[in-house]
């Protein structure tokens, strides 16, 4: 059995040990009171941040951060009067959708986002993985069903960012290509073409990285939002009387007078607010500082003016509905106003890209999907990295999503569900957080958080609607992705107890050492194992087939833990079991990567000299065969072994030269 099946149960029992909760809330730019795992500058350092000035690190976040839902205001307030549930462009209807899109801004993302959730920081890292991995630490491991339904609720919000992740490109760029036919019709017959030329190009980028054009996101999103700003306030001096739209009367008397359908508004009033799990899975990158300062100072003021600025235009020109955004901007700036959209829904696309490569590589190291070909873009920032599979099967499906549903319209019938539903997940699994891990008193919590679920849920269930218009699709990929998660996890514990029934004890093979020991030859072997229980299957089948042992033998566990950073003094423990018997043990967390050379110059700094050219590695190459014992259904075996064929070799993925390596194989039944 390979390295990286650990089940973390000795990182559970450490996780306790973490800083004193964080103080209640008190306002929206508070920053967590006692828990250095929550300031800026602890989550840039566990990131691998080197510390910056907050200004510099809050441009920054505008470009990686605010990307998605900057860009909102191309297709959001188009879609609730010019959608496929679309309502009249009455002035009272105008005035109650701009109401319930500055409050959703409000108590979505100010409150619930910025004040409350990114405080759940895991030693510094943020998103749905890292929020599940921090409920995990107060769940007890006996408590089989409490555990099963957060890792059920943490696992199918993660898979749901992948549909998110294959939408926002689609819909973003599509908007912005759209706002050509505005200007000329010329570019009718091509705005699919120019959408997929863009795509792909954006797509192909991703092998650079970001680090060469991450300089550019935030000076250019930065533009963005002024010129959001501007357009805005030049729509609003003409009519002034749009500003009283705040007011939360106008949005309860547009329920009022419009019932159902106005319920199913919501459904694209949520647009506005798409992108807010963005501010949390990025927190790692930046801290909540800097993000919350780029939200108050910019983004919100930003996106608040141009939605106000549509809405005054709408009051005047209520035919404006179909390009809003467009149509607030004179004719001459129509052009430059269409290529600036289009490196905004770019880097917005860029951002929403780089969550999916972050994402599956937290759940690889969760040991929630098969090891992936993973290649660091960057020397200095550890989570920018670039996945070749998920890249190429993001861009098929994107390209597909645009020849299928044609039209952002069309596309924002699938947006939405997939999101929401992640909201909902986080709003729970944050609420268990604050009291299990903070200890805050129940009462307050529920009066705080059931208000937040009552928004959450009436956004899910007004996009509910959509999914027979397109929202089956982000769902039917989430399920995808859930079994395949779920059927990589229960597969290795499977494996991992069918090799155990034929384990040999460990203590028995160190007897018979002393007491009948092999003939023994120079070198160092070191067998990968993925747990410490019981002798490695790879060195019974050497002893058996060489009746050899090497003078030095290395038996290596590297086991993955449900943080995002180990300490350094706890990522090794080396033990000399017998004379030339050792035993190492790895341990890292899900945003960290554990390959030979490093694992080596731990164990030489424990006083265990090891040299990668001068070492064998042993390794099991288990052949899986589907049976009908208990464990899985039939076809999850077979779809489990299928992926453990296709799994990056332990070669590749800990960096051993293949001319080191010596692989026994061996068939498994399932």
């Amino acid at each position: 059995m390979t390295a990286g099946a650990g089940t973390g149960k000795v990182g559970a029992s450490r996780m306790n040990q973490d800083a004193s909760p964080p103080s209640a809330p008190t306002a929206a730019t508070a920053s967590p009171a006692g828990q250095k795992e929550g300031s800026p500058e602890e989550g840039s350092r566990r990131a691998g941040h080197v510390r910056q000035p907050l200004a510099t690190l809050a441009l920054s976040a505008l470009g990686i951060v605010y990307g998605d839902i900057g860009t909102s205001p191309l297709y959001a307030l188009k879609e609730c009067f010019h959608g496929p549930h679309a309502v009249a462009a009455t002035p009272g209807n105008i005035m109650g959708v701009l109401s319930l899109v500055f409050w959703s801004l409000i108590i979505v993302i100010s409150l619930k986002y910025l004040a409350w959730v990114m405080r759940a920081d895991n030693r510094g890292e943020g998103g749905i993985l890292a929020l599940m991995a921090l409920v995990l630490r107060k769940t007890p491991v006996g408590a089989r069903q409490g555990r099963f339904v957060v890792i059920a609720l943490g696992l199918f919000g993660a898979a749901l960012l992948y549909g998110d992740g294959i939408i926002t490109p689609a819909i973003s760029v599509l908007s912005a290509v759209e706002g050509l036919s505005i200007a000329t019709h010329v570019f009718d017959d091509y705005v699919l073409l120019i959408c997929i030329v863009i795509l792909v190009a954006l797509f192909l980028m991703q092998r650079r990285g970001t680090a060469g054009v991450g300089a550019l996101f935030g000076p250019v999103t930065l533009v963005w939002f002024i010129v959001l700003a501007v357009l805005g306030v030049s729509s609003i001096v003409q009519t002034p009387g749009v500003l009283a739209s705040i007011n939360p009367a106008f949005g309860y008397a547009f329920f009022r007078d419009n019932g159902w359908h106005g319920f199913l508004i919501l459904g694209a009033v949520f647009l506005c607010v798409t992108g807010g799990e963005a501010l949390y899975a990025d927190m790692g990158h930046f801290g909540p500082r800097p993000i919350r300062t780029a939200w108050f100072s910019v983004v919100l003021p930003a996106l608040v003016l141009n939605y106000l600025g549509q809405g005054a235009l709408l009051l005047r020109n209520p035919g404006a509905t179909e390009h809003p955004f467009y149509r607030v901007a004179p004719d001459w700036a129509l052009f430059p106003l269409v290529a600036l959209a289009t490196a905004a829904t770019v880097i917005a696309s860029q951002a929403v890209i780089s969550g999916a490569f972050s994402v599956t590589r937290q759940a690889m190291q969760l040991g929630y999907i098969p090891r992936v070909n993973i290649i660091h873009t960057s020397a200095q920032e550890i989570g920018q990295v670039y996945i070749p599979a998920i890249n190429w099967l993001l861009l098929l499906a994107v390209i597909g999503l645009v020849l299928g549903f044609r039209t952002s319209s069309n596309l924002a019938a699938a947006y939405g569900i997939a999101v929401t539903s992640t909201m909902v997940v986080t709003t729970v699994l944050a609420y268990i957080v604050s009291r299990e891990q903070w200890g805050w008193p129940m009462v307050p919590m529920l009066l705080f958080t059931v208000p937040l679920l009552v928004v959450d849920s009436s956004f899910f269930l007004s996009n509910a609607v959509k999914i027979l218009d397109g929202g089956w699709f982000p769902l039917v990929v989430a399920l995808g992705v859930f079994v395949l998660m779920t059927t990589w996890k229960r597969g290795r514990q499977i494996l991992a107890d069918r090799l155990r029934e034929g384990v040999f004890p460990l203590d028995l093979f160190l007897e018979g050492l002393k007491t009948n020991p092999p003939p023994r030859t120079s070198g160092t072997a070191v067998f990968m194992t993925g747990s410490t229980e019981g002798t490695p299957v790879a060195l019974l089948h050497n002893l058996k087939h060489n009746k050899v042992l090497h003078e030095r033998v290395v038996f290596l566990t590297v086991m993955p833990e449900e943080v995002s950073h180990v300490a350094p003094s706890e990522r090794i423990e080396v033990e000399e079991l017998a004379e030339g018997v050792w035993r190492v043990v790895v341990r890292h967390g899900f945003m960290e990567s554990m390959e030979m050379p490093t694992i080596m110059a731990l164990a030489r700094a424990q006083g265990l000299d090891l040299k990668l050219m001068e070492t064998s590695f042993f390794l099991g190459r288990e052949t899986l065969i589907p049976t009908g014992r208990p464990g899985m259904a039939r076809w999850r075996e077979g779809l489990f072994a299928i992926m453990s064929r296709n799994a990056r070799p332990a070669t590749a993925f800990f960096r051993i030269p293949p001319n080191r390596v010596v692989e026994l194989g061996a068939q498994i039944e399932l």
